[in-house]
């Protein structure tokens, strides 16, 4: 029995003995396998069924009863796009009902609800999905990182055993697996057989992998619960999130364009990406109006389509040690409220945005001196501070009630277009002082998509951009719900390229927030060119994070061209397939996105640093219609110059005005000589006959 895409992933069953459900593996597709049962992985891994690994389920009853299952399928339904499994074990009274499902773009997803059918409590501790994988992928990878360096790329060879990367931040984290990928030795963005497993879930997660001497290969995750959070009365059900999995034989540019195209099916999925530009970096906590409505003139003229206040505009919000959670608009800064700057924006032809951290609160508040016990905390005593604030109780119904009527106050008091929704702490001691401290992660994740879901009913025009100290609530979890996310507090254009890029493996280039930021980076010192700091910015979701009134004439000219390139060409940039050819430099990356009628195409050769050679690099390009002739030019202010003994640019473009086909572009590709350390060589291909601004 086959589940899944004939050019996608497929998950292929058969039945055991007992007819048990048994996943034969997860790949790309293929026709029945014919495999033995016993080479396969129970649907359920459990020790019944003579597994000696992690079971996929782990919890009892009192004194330790019906810790181990042995479920039996009442009732299996296929069809072309869905897999539904009904199990149950009558004897530890518990009922599992099973989903796994086709995605546009050729991914699956899975998961389980289990429902406690007997007479006394259960104990959950774990539920999660793992589907086995072929043996000859032997490599893994994950991603790690930190504040403003997220998703760091980390590998290695599979071994026996078990390797688990827990996210216990009640949100995925700044240093996020976000994925797990088992592949082919030596597997890259564009070859290699690999299969990825992601979980959609904004809260605490794990990922795993798992091989046993005698035991397959297999990855999967679920949430990660804490002691006590999940307790199943009789009747009562858990459902896991959904853990997406994609299969490619394309490499990793395979598997994000998967993900990439069931993003693109989402309905919160962004019709247009406005150019944003944002205070915070301008202006900080300086709120002050004539210098804003300065900044919002310079925005406009250059091009700007929304703007955003940032962090400081609510009651007492004068740094970030006080005021967190007391949603009203500072009388003593805005005197007039917000409506003169709203109204001056929306006159200007921009939308406006307005930030907010709805999920947190400082200790130096209103709202916490009147309800001290409305903070997330165990023992009797508060977390430890991070950032001077603490987390919000969402589970107790009256602070929930507070921060949804403050918010959605807000929002119908000014005609707000936009919101950056942040959360700038993790997740510690996360009790309930209403539960005498017992663990709420699970259910404060669920009251976090409860209150964004209600304030986007309630305010259907307004779009949503999810932050967290930049990076750290990325996932599929929070995606379904808004139109963008902040990809990390680090805007300098340098260490962006690979944050970008590798973040890129799981979300859509048009949801990534990319800002254009100062020459001199706040974060790292380091300055920039703006060509350089706006080819970084041109791939993403484009904005600026500068105090234009600080940017010289020639800036803001440069400035323009460049928000009038990324205007012009934004449904090639947001509808096309990321593309990441493989460099033989290490000092050079190449990226770029192909339209999806293959007409056109717009790559990047990025000099990070000096190359230690001078031969250059081709950059081939992947995905165009081989039987076609294409153009290639230059795009965007392009410096032709030689660099030190290298060669010139030509100035019809890379190939001297010679049309090439798409086949050669992906076998030989385009040559381009050694260029200056932290420069952007932008290439555009069209095919012969396209008029362009594909999608």
């Amino acid at each position: 029995m086959l589940l899944g895409h004939p050019d996608g992933t497929t998950l292929e069953l058969v039945l055991d003995d007992d007819g048990f459900p048994v996943v034969v593996g997860v790949g790309t597709g293929a026709g029945p396998s014919g495999t033995h049962p016993r080479s396969g992985t129970p649907w359920l891994a459990e020790h019944a069924r003579g597994r000696y690994g992690l079971p996929h389920l782990r919890g009892s009853r009192a004194g330790g009863r019906d810790w181990s299952t042995r479920f039996e399928c009442r009732d299996l339904a296929l069809d072309d796009q869905r897999l539904l499994l009904d199990l149950v074990d009558d004897a530890a009274g518990l009922g599992l009902r099973s989903e796994a499902e086709t995605l546009p773009g050729g991914g699956l997803r899975l998961r389980h609800a289990l429902t406690n059918t007997g007479d006394d409590d259960y104990r959950l501790d774990a539920l999660e999905v793992a589907l086995p994988v072929a043996d000859h992928l032997t490599e893994v990878l994950d991603l790690t990182g930190r504040h403003e360096h997220e998703r760091h790329p980390q590998r290695h060879t599979l071994t026996d055993g078990l390797w688990l990367r827990e996210s216990r931040g009640g949100r995925p984290g700044l240093g996020s697996a976000t994925l797990v990928a088992l592949g082919t030795p030596g597997f890259g963005f564009t070859h290699g057989e690999v299969v990825v497993a992601h979980v959609a879930w904004s809260g605490s997660s794990v990922l795993r992998v798992e091989r046993g001497p005698a035991e397959q290969a297999s990855l999967g995750g679920g949430e990660l619960l804490l002691p006590g959070e999940v307790t199943l009365r009789p009747g009562e059900e858990y459902t896991t999130p959904w853990v997406h999995v994609v299969a490619s034989s394309e490499g990793l540019d395979g598997v994000a364009a998967a993900f990439h195209a069931h993003e693109r099916s989402l309905a919160a999925h962004p019709v247009s990406q406005p150019v944003v530009l944002n205070v915070w970096e301008a202006v900080f906590f300086d709120h002050d109006q004539a210098r804003l409505r300065a900044i919002a003139e310079r925005a406009a003229q250059v091009g700007v389509e929304r703007f955003v206040l940032d962090d400081g505009w609510f009651r007492g919000r004068r740094d970030d040690t006080r005021g967190l959670g007391d949603w009203e608009v500072d009388p003593d800064v805005w005197p007039d409220g917000l409506t003169p700057l709203v109204d001056h924006v929306h006159g200007l032809g921009m939308e406006f945005g307005l930030w907010f951290e709805p999920e947190m609160v400082n200790p130096d508040s209103d709202l916490f001196r009147a309800h001290p016990e409305w903070v997330l905390g165990s023992g009797g005593r508060l977390p430890l501070e991070h950032r001077h604030q603490q987390v919000l109780d969402l589970t107790v119904p009256q602070a929930y009630a507070h921060v949804l009527g403050q918010v959605d106050a807000v929002l119908s008091a000014y005609p707000v277009d936009y919101v950056k929704w942040d959360h700038n702490r993790d997740l510690l001691e996360a009790g309930s002082h209403a539960r005498s401290g017992a663990p709420v992660v699970h259910e404060q994740t669920l009251a976090f998509y409860r209150l964004l879901d209600e304030l986007r009913a309630r305010h259907p025009d307004v779009a949503w951009e999810s932050c967290a100290s930049g990076g750290g609530r990325i996932d599929l979890g929070v995606l379904s719900r808004v139109q963008r996310v902040w990809t990390s507090d680090m805007t300098d254009a340098l260490a962006r390229q690979h944050i970008q890029r590798w973040t890129a493996q799981l979300v859509a280039p048009e949801y990534l927030g990319a800002h254009v930021s100062a020459p001199t980076s706040h974060t790292t010192g380091r300055t920039l060119s703006l060509d350089f700091r706006a080819a970084t910015a041109f791939f993403g979701a484009f904005g600026i994070e500068w105090d234009l009134t600080e940017a010289t004439p020639e800036d803001l000219a440069s400035l323009e061209t460049w928000v009038s390139l990324f205007r012009e060409h934004r449904p090639l940039l947001h509808g096309g397939r990321v593309v990441r050819p493989e460099s033989p430099d290490p000092a050079v990356l190449l990226h770029g996105v192909v339209a999806a009628d293959r007409s056109e195409a717009i790559l990047a050769h990025v000099q990070l640093d000096e190359s230690a050679h001078n031969r250059g690099v081709r950059v081939r390009v992947p995905g165009l219609d081989p039987d076609a002739d294409y153009a290639l030019t230059w795009l965007g202010p392009t410096d032709l110059r030689h660099v030190s003994m290298s060669a010139p640019l030509p100035e019809a473009g890379p190939t001297a005005g010679v049309e090439v086909s798409g086949a050669t572009l992906r076998a030989t590709g385009f040559w381009v000589p050694r260029r200056r350390p932290e420069t952007v060589t932008l290439v555009r291909a069209v095919r012969e006959g396209a008029g362009g601004c594909g999608r």
